[in-house]
C-alpha cells in the first residue's frame, strides 16, 4: 500500500477546565496522568457495569485540556456519559466541530498528527482545519477501510456495540491500565483479567472469494457462529472483520456464503 490520505468523519469531544485531568482520569480505563502535551492514548468509556459506550482516544493539549475522537455517532454518547458523574468538578465538556486527515502508509510522523490504530504507519490530523501531507496521495474510502481491516482495528457501530465488552474488542492492550485506580466499569474488566476468563465472542479477520456484505453469516458445520461486521472487496476478492462465537478457534475453516475461509486474529498476536 502506497501512502495516502483521506477526510476521515470523526466525532470529537473537548474536555476542558481546572479538574480535567483527574475528572477524565477517573472516568476512563486508561492512565493518562503520564501523558505529555501532544501525547496521545486509546481508552474504553464505559458503563458501570462494563458495557462499552464509546472507544476514544484522547490527546492532551494540557493537564486543563483534553481532546477526545471516536467513532461518527458517538461523540454525543461520550458527552452524556462524561457530565453524567460531573459532580462538584471544574469541568466542562463539549462537542467540537473538528475535521480528521487520515494519513496511512507512511514511514514517520507527520507534524501535528497522533497516532492512530496502534500501527507505526498510521497517523490522523486532527483540528478545525487540518492540512493534508502535501507529498502524499489522495486516497479513498474503501482504502481506509480496507486499511482498517488489515489493522484489525474495531470500529464503534460495527464490531463494537452497546453489548460489547472490552475483553470481545482486541484492543484491551492498547486502551486499558489494569493498575491505574478505581473507574466505572473496572470490575469486569479486571475480573475477567485476573480469571483469565473468556469473552462470549472475539473480533477476526476473515478472507474469502465471491460476494460478500455486512452482516453475512459465518458458518460452521451448519451452524452460524459469527457476523461480517466491516467488508472491503475488489474483483472477486474480499476481507473481512467478524464477530465470532469463542467456540471457533483460530485457524478453523469456516465459510460464508459457502466461500471457505480461514480464521485469522484480527490483530498480529503477541510474541510467545
Amino acid at each position: 500500500m502506497s501512502p495516502f490520505w483521506f477526510e476521515d468523519r470523526r466525532d470529537v469531544v473537548r474536555v476542558s477546565g481546572a479538574d480535567a485531568l483527574t475528572y477524565l482520569q477517573s472516568q476512563i480505563s486508561q492512565d493518562i496522568r503520564g501523558l505529555a502535551d501532544g501525547g496521545s492514548a486509546y481508552s474504553f468509556v464505559l458503563q458501570p457495569m462494563g458495557k462499552i459506550d464509546a472507544l476514544v482516544r484522547i490527546v492532551r493539549h494540557s493537564a486543563e485540556e483534553f481532546v477526545l475522537d471516536t467513532d461518527p455517532g458517538f461523540g454525543e454518547i461520550v458527552v452524556t456519559r462524561l457530565n453524567r458523574f460531573k459532580i462538584r468538578v471544574k469541568v466542562d465538556i463539549a462537542a467540537l466541530a473538528w475535521r480528521c486527515i487520515a494519513v496511512r502508509g507512511a514511514d514517520a510522523p507527520i507534524d501535528a498528527a497522533v497516532p492512530a490504530w496502534g500501527r507505526p504507519d498510521a497517523f490522523d490530523i486532527l483540528g478545525e482545519n487540518p492540512r493534508p501531507p502535501v507529498a502524499v496521495r489522495v486516497g479513498s474510502a474503501e482504502e481506509l477501510l480496507a486499511a482498517r481491516i488489515e489493522a484489525g482495528w474495531p470500529a464503534m457501530g460495527s464490531e463494537i456495540t452497546d453489548a460489547s465488552i472490552p475483553a470481545e474488542t482486541g484492543v484491551v492492550a492498547e486502551a486499558v491500565n489494569f493498575t491505574k485506580g478505581c473507574y466505572p466499569g473496572q470490575e469486569l474488566v479486571e475480573r475477567m483479567d485476573s480469571r483469565g476468563s473468556q469473552a462470549p465472542r472475539f473480533v477476526r479477520r476473515l478472507r474469502g472469494t465471491g460476494d460478500a456484505v455486512v452482516g453475512d453469516e459465518v458458518m460452521r458445520d451448519a451452524g452460524v457462529v459469527g457476523h461480517l461486521t466491516s467488508v472491503v472487496g475488489h474483483d472477486g476478492v474480499w476481507a473481512a472483520l467478524a464477530t465470532v462465537a469463542r467456540s471457533v478457534q483460530l485457524g478453523d475453516t469456516v465459510t460464508v456464503r459457502g466461500a471457505v475461509s480461514t480464521l485469522e486474529p484480527a490483530r498480529d498476536l503477541p510474541p510467545a
